[in-house]
């Protein structure tokens, strides 16, 4: 790569300060060196391999809210700065929402599974899902019922319309259902996807190649992910997919779905008097970035802090997601906060577990 094109990759990546629309603060930009940082997002090695960087600095608090009730440490990465800022910051409860990207509830039992012999869904293979399972779990679970009584809002993205399966079993952004309807749309959910014929057709055990560009030819008949019909079968995507089941949704949580659109998501927020948002969910690197619900939305309107070890990326070629989600967190720290369950204290709490 030339210094140019180098220069160019870069520009490319920057964007413009926008002006600022709202009464303005100066926000004293000092930089303190931290003697013998810490590794970062280390409490769970084997979901996130913990951020290693030489320099880092403290920063004083972005969000200082009057009535503060929840501490949210976070860090970026600035090349500019040679390294990691550190930044306390101290959140009103009243005013923070979680959101939870996509908990796909996939070959969990509730009936919605990856079609055999070699369809994709979520994670990619049965295996990969279970993995996420078991990080959703292990990790998100108990932050989700730690943190909800001191929150405003706990919320999940899911992909879809809202149907009238899951409209019923949910409460949504439009209306709140009763207990009894929503038992009848979360049988009628899981009678649908119980009844789906989730046998679909294997991969190819001959190609036609031409003599010229065999390999063009090769990945274009045999891609490396494909959930099209002839692996997924028919109607696949089209069905009412649930919240993951090893996460308890309570009756006030929110189900918003990402054919709404953003600004249907943002005024139902702002609605709800929401200014910081804890983001959480799968996956890093690919809805949790770009999806409705993504950071890439959620950051022009909101104080978006993605909780680094409560999210897991895409790992193709991999056990696990602890490498890719490390690589994936870097990135989104050049324009985004980073904290991690632990760096979250509740009123009342040292710290979270």
């Amino acid at each position: 790569m030339t210094k140019n094109s180098f220069l160019l990759c870069f520009a490319l990546l920057s964007v413009a300060s926008p002006s600022l629309a709202q009464d303005s603060i100066t926000y004293q930009n000092t930089l303190i060196p931290i003697k013998r940082p810490q590794p970062l997002l280390a409490d769970f090695p084997n979901y996130v391999a913990p951020i290693l960087e030489q320099n880092h600095y403290e920063a004083p608090a972005l969000v200082n809210d009057k009535g503060a009730s929840i501490d949210v440490r976070a860090w970026r990465f600035s090349y500019n700065a040679r390294g990691i800022i550190e930044i306390p910051n101290k959140l009103n409860g009243s005013e923070t929402a979680i959101v939870f990207v996509h908990p796909w509830g996939v070959d969990d039992g509730q009936g919605w599974v990856t079609p055999e012999p070699a369809g994709v869904a979520f994670g990619g293979t049965p295996l990969k899902n279970e993995g996420i399972l078991r990080h959703s779990r292990e990790v998100i679970a108990p932050f989700l019922e730690q943190l909800r009584p001191h929150v405003n809002t706990v919320l999940y993205s899911l992909p879809g319309e809202p149907d009238s399966a899951r409209a019923a079993a949910y409460r949504t952004t439009a209306k709140s259902p009763s207990s009894a309807t929503r038992k009848l749309g979360r049988q009628r959910m899981i009678k649908t996807l119980k009844s789906f014929n989730y046998k679909a057709q294997p991969v190819p055990t001959s190609l036609e190649l031409g003599r010229e560009t065999p390999v063009v030819d090769y990945f274009r008949q045999f891609q490396g992910i494909d959930a099209s019909p002839h692996y997924n079968g028919e109607d696949f995507w089209q069905l009412p997919i649930p919240v993951m089941n090893s996460i308890d949704v309570h009756d006030n949580d929110v189900v918003f779905f990402d054919n709404q659109g953003y600004p249907e998501l943002r005024a139902f927020l702002k609605k709800q008097g929401i200014r910081h948002i804890l983001l959480v969910g799968y996956a890093t690197d690919m809805c949790v970035c770009e999806t409705t619900a993504g950071y890439k939305n959620l950051r022009q309107d909101f104080n978006v802090f993605l909780v680094g070890d409560a999210t897991q990326a895409t790992h193709p070629a991999n056990k696990n997601a602890a490498h890719a989600t490390n690589q994936a967190i870097s990135y989104a720290a050049l324009d985004l906060l980073i904290t991690q369950v632990s760096w979250i204290t509740p009123p009342g709490k040292t710290k979270l577990k």
